[in-house]
């Protein structure tokens, strides 16, 4: 049995030994398996630990998303069946304990860096600066599906000596960790714009760095991006309200101090290289299956709004079915299980493109990209009143989102399915005028609200779940129904995801604190519409 957040395996991240730079294992090998460290090859280890849950891994896809947010987003298609809407235990098992593993690694990184002299961590500190970014980032994703979860003092086994007893972690409130996350990631914006790197830790950076490259522009560009992610996710709470609304008029009125990402070329993603090196998409494939599988096959809602707009991103993300003639056909949700299986076992039912997606071992682990940011932006302009610049961010992002596509195929190496054509600059520009697009036939900020909504959920479909999830709850956008699952007490989709049972079965003293909360119908904090 795993003990998890916790009890984090004793002695797990024992961290990392000498390496040749000649060789990519060696750079970024597996921190559990090795016996000395340094601050930068630890950095690398913390990076690596969750690979497979930022690029599109096997695990993730089979085990949870295919069967759980994928399904509540409706970004696939599936038959439906008793219990559906019960997120699967290993699944929710699997995320829970990878993060605690990335974490488990950061605080191997505190220790490590927390033993060299002041001059060496004065060298060093930029590790730590941007390692805290990324560890924000999947800590804001687990605490956007979860509510409530240990932080403050998880991860401590190996700091603690290995004593589990008292590496027991409180669960820290929802709202408390996004203060704390949005007051840090401030301070580090500023401590970035402040920071220079000795050119002998330059090299190193640029080796052991496999998300920015030792870019620190580029990080810069992460952390500001993020704060907007999650001062947009905050902006309807009370609470948070004023401080949303001020400091992303300070980042968006201030690009040089606090640069975002603007473009394409400037993405937070992991790029793949060499398919032969550990840093690939090859478990994409089989983690959404292949063939006509309720994995990688279409919803119906999705396909009726790419097809009645002409969406030409329709043909980019899916294939028609082998027996379709050539048109393109969703599973409808609220359909009995009979008609949803007849039409996928007729080979009627669209699926992902299987050469742009799912065979595509290039595929690029999304973290934060330019029409994202500019939804974000578009939504903040709207309920700020500046219509201009709402329908400008609006606008820029449907062609962006396009591009980001034409990208993803242009990378691609599969052998299935066939290389669709790139969606060109008169094709954008014909959708973002079209009906059901344009912004200008959009009469009422509700309406433009929805407009906004519904390009969130074409463009981060399956590739950006958990963004995917979080803005459909917060925003009750795009409107989704479901089949109701009479047979079992959680009748339609929840609206968090329960805790696993390790964590209740080892840290039960905690999870006291938390059990009234851990309902599936238990709204996170931001969700209040």
């Amino acid at each position: 049995m795993k003990k998890i957040s916790s009890v984090i395996l004793a002695g797990l991240m024992l961290v990392a030994a000498s390496c040749k730079e000649s060789d990519f294992s060696d750079i970024y090998p597996d921190p559990s398996k090795i016996s000395a460290t340094t601050v930068e090859k630890q950095f690398t280890g913390f990076l690596q630990s969750n690979k497979d849950y930022v690029l599109p891994g096997y695990t993730h896809y089979f085990t949870m998303l295919r069967i759980t947010l994928n399904q509540y987003n409706q970004s696939i298609g599936w038959v439906n069946g008793s219990g559906q809407y019960v997120p699967g235990s290993a699944g929710v098992e699997n995320i829970w304990f990878n993060y605690y593993n990335l974490l488990a690694q950061y605080r191997e990184l505190q220790k490590v860096y927390n033993s060299k002299t002041a001059d060496e961590q004065a060298d060093r500190k930029f590790f730590m600066t941007v390692a805290k970014i990324y560890l924000y980032d999947q800590t804001q994703r687990m605490v956007d599906v979860f509510g409530a979860i240990p932080f403050t003092e998880a991860g401590m086994v190996s700091t603690n000596g290995g004593d589990y007893n008292s590496s027991a972690a409180k669960f820290d409130d929802p709202q408390v960790l996004y203060t704390l996350m949005l007051d840090d990631l401030k301070s580090i914006a500023a401590e970035l714009n402040a920071t220079t790197i000795n050119a002998g830790y330059q090299k190193s950076f640029q080796t052991q760095d496999f998300i920015n490259k030792g870019d620190l522009t580029a990080w810069k560009r992460y952390c500001n991006s993020l704060r907007l992610r999650m001062l947009n996710r905050v902006s309807d709470v009370a609470a948070f309200q004023s401080r949303s609304n001020s400091e992303i008029a300070e980042i968006l009125g201030n690009a040089t101090t606090y640069p975002t990402v603007e473009t394409n070329d400037q993405n937070i993603q992991i790029n793949v290289y060499d398919i032969n090196s550990p840093i690939n998409s090859k478990g994409f494939q089989e983690g959404m299956g292949p063939g006509t599988w309720y994995g990688n096959t279409a919803g119906k809602k999705l396909i009726d709004f790419l097809s009645n707009n002409a969406d030409p991103r329709l043909r980019m993300l899916f294939e028609p079915g082998a027996n379709a003639g050539g048109k393109y056909i969703g599973i409808d949700p609220m359909a009995t299980a009979q008609a949803q299986t007849e039409l996928s076992n007729a080979g009627q039912v669209a699926i992902y493109n299987r050469y742009v997606t799912n065979y595509n071992q290039f595929f690029p682990g999304i973290i934060i990209n330019a029409p994202e940011v500019n939804l974000i932006k578009a939504e903040y302009y709207l309920r700020s009143g500046n219509d201009a610049s709402a329908k400008t961010a609006y606008e820029t992002a449907i062609g962006q989102s396009m591009d980001f596509y034409n990208r993803i195929n242009n990378v691609s190496n599969a052998a299935q399915g066939v290389k669709p054509a790139n969606v060109t600059t008169a094709e954008a520009t014909a959708y973002i005028a079209g009906n059901g697009v344009s912004w200008a036939k959009a009469t009422t900020a509700a309406q433009k609200l929805e407009l906004i909504a519904g390009q969130k959920w074409v463009h981060y479909n399956l590739v950006q779940p958990y963004e995917n999830w979080a803005d459909i709850r917060r925003l009750n956008m795009p409107t989704l129904s479901f089949w109701v699952d009479n047979n079992n007490n959680q009748t339609l989709p929840p609206v968090r995801l329960n805790y696993p049972g390790n964590e209740i079965t080892y840290n039960p003293a905690n999870y006291a604190a938390v059990r009234e909360n851990d309902k599936l119908t238990t709204k996170l904090f931001w969700d209040v519409k």
